[in-house]
């Protein structure tokens, strides 16, 4: 038989049935049946049962309240959704069970507690809507209150996704279907929602503004029904509470550079392609902010370079300062190092999550700023530090510097700030002597000399008159007991300072948490000037990253125009950094109206790869406003980065290696314009050698004739060089080799001029392959190079040639020579004894 608790669990869980329900008993979450096994599987927890003595056997496991904040955050990264039923009424007070209800929800996306996100990352909940033939897709942090939303069509969908790596994503039932397998893949969870009634009117409600205007998605259907879902959805998991959201930013991409995200991922702008981590991107290489906001906001940068020419120059002409300017740039990074995570720490203030520590984390956080404005003053013009002085003054003045992180312990107000907190905090440090203050005064006033207070646990403190006195007691004394040969008394004023000496610390606790309360109301209402900080803030960690980058890297300003596009000495920066010892061999670029487009001949590990890289991540740090790895950069403004790189399956579809190949390219070819900047490698090698061919070449010539874009072709089709001849704006570049005593050397230098062979068994010799394969291969390719004058080549035909048996032997005995003259160049004759010398040569002679 279910109890009247069981009764009222059951009846809460039923409204939240994809819900881990933590319900609050006393000190304790519990979970009952399925939600503590799974939390028992994954958070550790020993898993016991409830009312076994009755036959019931629920299943139970159970958490402190106090230390909840690690196991939701464990729950919720496992992808699970978790609901807080709290006791909404003291214990003392309740007529029968205790009243419980859900206040918050918790889902990977809606995540509050920032000590366990990622602090260099956003933690974005999104939401797709489609309406009106268009896709918009909204997203917030709300942490930070970064709200955001944009239109793109339906091929741009899973790139815009990629880009923000929301950690939820809000769809219909309808979206679901359609994209739900693919998201899924991207390891994103899915919540299902459904429209919001009368969407624009909830929006103008809810941010209190007459039109949508003013937040440019007036008329535009699909955003705004994303935007009121995401909200709706927010709200309706923080159960109404204050958010930190103050508008709805659109992202218009006409502003900004487009970047897919097979771009993303094959230049590792943001993350590596090995372990998903920033070691070994660009972010790793220009990220030297001290700041957590300075970070996020660099890597939303990365994201989408700017199409702002002034704004552009702006930064170059900060970065320039910041070089000049070395006392005053390391003064203002010192000071960087006290700037806090304004963003965040203002969402645990709203969120009423904020402890002593927060908020005097802001105000440390105000100091540092008054100090960089000082240093650099025109970059503070929007700040209203009147306000912030006011601030800073208010949480000086009330909180300790060292209160606590518990916010329920006291210890964090300063004495003359509240008149009663004064008062109790007197009386629970000194209750005895005011006590002996009240006797000594009780004496004089009676006349009574042998008076006295006393206490016991039955009557706590009252004054105790001898019988002999009696006559001289004062008819406000309130009789308590009569004794054999004393009368015990009470007074008002005994009994007013013993309630405030037993519930003093209580009394005082609770008093302080009310002061820090106030405080906090009081900064909420600023959170407009905070975050317009925090933005000015990051942007001089940015700059200063920028500039100590260029520095230590050699980096220059690029200049743009519209006529050519040249880079001297361009070096990638990630890979240049990762071997050091600035061996790194630089190259050159140079595209103009009669040079667009380079096709690029050379062998495997010879370097094409990375020239094409660096050319376009160069481009990218150009128009993020950072100076770039080369002795020289003139460059134009490019409105999209394209590539197609690498060769792998396509996971997320289930596509084979040709067929992403082709629909990448196909992507590539309807979006480029003139202004774009297209990388390809090796496009065609997903099939048959002559299907290949046709297909590379047809892709060479729709772009030089359709599209003009700046781009450059990497190949093993030799015969693509030919192009050369047919098309002006087409140049052939090589990887320059050195074949010298048999070996072949990539120098890594870009010339003029197509590759006349691909060095693939050169590279399969340094790469380690048995003698024998490289034999059989060296035999395979003399025969492909003479049928392939006849006709199709073949694997499996018996080639005959005229004395191949002594020419086999002919290279081995040259393989073996070589050795020896390699061991003989690497001999150190100037420290060598002729005993030594004598014995080499013994020992080559026998090996000869």
């Amino acid at each position: 038989m279910s109890t009247p608790l069981m009764k009222q669990y059951n009846e809460i869980k039923k409204d939240y049935m994809e819900y881990i329900l933590f319900f609050r008993l006393g000190d304790f979450y519990e979970m009952f049946f399925e939600d503590a096994e799974i939390a028992s599987r994954v958070l550790g927890l020993t898993l016991t049962a409830r009312n076994k003595e009755k036959g019931m056997n629920i299943p139970l496991a159970g958490i402190p309240y106090h230390s909840s904040k690690p196991y939701i955050a464990k729950l919720v990264n496992a992808g699970y959704k978790v609901a807080i039923c709290e006791q909404t009424e003291n214990p003392k007070d309740a007529k029968g069970i205790v009243k419980r209800e859900v206040v918050q929800i918790v889902t990977s996306g809606t995540m509050q507690d920032v000590d366990y996100l990622d602090s260099k990352s956003n933690n974005y909940l999104a939401c797709i809507y489609y309406s009106n033939q268009n896709y918009a897709m909204s997203y917030l942090d709300i942490t930070t209150g970064e709200f955001k939303v944009l239109e793109c069509d339906e091929d741009n969908l899973i790139s815009e996704i990629y880009k923000i790596e929301p950690k939820e994503i809000l769809l219909t039932q309808s979206l679901k279907e359609k994209f739900g397998s693919i998201i899924d893949k991207l390891d994103i969870n899915i919540s299902i929602v459904t429209k919001v009634n009368d969407a624009e009117k909830f929006l103008k409600d809810y941010f209190n503004i007459v039109s949508l205007d003013s937040y440019g998605i007036f008329g535009k259907k699909a955003m705004i029904d994303a935007c009121a879902c995401i909200l709706d959805y927010v709200l309706a998991m923080q159960f109404n509470n204050e958010l930190t959201i103050r508008k709805i930013e659109v992202i218009n991409k006409s502003k900004f550079v487009e970047i897919s995200s097979s771009t993303l991922r094959n230049l590792e702008i943001v993350k590596n392609q090995r372990d998903k981590t920033t070691y070994g991107s660009l972010l790793w290489v220009l990220d030297k902010c001290k700041s957590s906001t300075g970070s996020r906001k660099l890597k939303q940068l990365l994201q989408s370079p700017l199409l702002e020419l002034d704004e552009i120059n702006k930064r170059y002409d900060d970065i320039e300062y910041l070089c000049k300017e070395i006392i005053k740039r390391e003064e203002i990074r010192n000071l960087l190092d006290n700037v806090y995570d304004i963003e965040r720490l203002l969402g645990k203030v709203i969120f009423s999550n904020e402890n002593g520590k927060d908020i005097n984390a802001l105000k440390n956080t105000i100091y540092s700023s008054f100090k960089i404005r000082d240093l650099w003053p025109e970059k503070f013009k929007n700040i209203d530090f009147n306000i912030l002085q006011e601030i800073h003054t208010k949480i000086d003045n009330i909180l300790l510097e060292d209160a606590p992180f518990s916010v329920r312990e006291g210890n964090m107000i300063k004495s003359g700030v509240n008149s009663e907190l004064d008062e109790l905090r007197n009386i629970m440090n000194n209750g005895t002597g005011i006590l002996l203050e009240i006797e000594s005064r009780e004496r004089e006033k009676t006349g009574i000399k042998n008076l006295k207070i006393k206490y016991n646990n039955i009557f706590g403190y009252f004054i105790e008159v001898s019988k002999s006195n009696m006559n001289m007691v004062p008819e406000t004394y309130i009789r308590k007991q009569t004794l054999s040969n004393a009368e015990r008394y009470i007074t008002e004023e005994i009994k007013s300072y013993e309630d405030k000496i037993i519930n003093s610390k209580a009394k005082i606790t609770e008093l302080e948490y009310i002061i820090f309360k106030n405080l906090s109301s009081y900064i909420k209402e600023f959170k407009n000037v905070f975050i317009e900080l925090s933005n000015t803030l990051a942007y001089i960690d940015i700059l200063i990253s920028f500039a100590i980058t260029a520095l230590e890297n050699n980096y220059v300003r690029p200049n743009f125009n519209e006529e050519y596009f040249e880079i001297k000495d361009a070096r990638h920066p990630v890979v240049e950094k990762l071997i050091g010892d600035n061996t790194f061999i630089s190259n050159n670029v140079y595209f103009d109206d009669k040079n667009r487009f380079i096709i690029l001949t050379g062998p495997n590990m010879s370097g094409k790869s990375t020239y094409m890289k660096q050319i376009a991540l160069i481009s990218i740090m150009a128009q993020i406003g950072s100076f770039v790895p080369a002795s020289s950069a003139n460059l134009n403004m490019v409105d999209k980065i394209l590539t197609r790189i690498g060769a792998s399956d396509d996971i997320l579809s289930g596509q084979s290696t040709f067929m992403v190949e082709m629909s990448e390219v196909a992507s590539i070819i309807n979006s480029a314009t003139t202004n774009s900047l297209i990388i390809l490698d090796e496009v065609g090698r997903g099939t048959s050698t002559y299907d290949g061919l046709a297909i590379a070449s047809s892709i060479s010539k729709y772009i030089v004739e359709n599209i003009n874009a700046k781009s450059i072709f990497a190949t093993h089709y030799h015969e693509l060089t030919e192009l050369e001849n047919e098309y002006e704006t087409i140049k052939n570049y090589r990887i320059e080799v050195e074949e010298k005593n048999g070996k072949v050397n990539f120098l890594r230098t870009i010339v003029k001029g197509g590759a006349d062979r691909s060095y693939g068994i050169e590279v399969a010799k340094l790469a380690g392959l048995p003698k024998t394969i490289i034999r059989e291969s060296t035999k395979l390719l003399k025969s492909f190079e003479v049928e392939k004058k006849n006709g199709q080549i073949s694997l499996f035909d018996n080639f005959e040639y005229e004395n191949y048996d002594k020419i086999e032997k002919l290279e081995e005995t040259i393989d073996n020579l070589n050795e020896k003259l390699d061991k003989l160049r690497n001999v150190d004759i100037n420290n060598m004894t002729p005993i030594n010398a004598l014995n080499l040569l013994m020992q080559i002679k026998e090996e000869i």
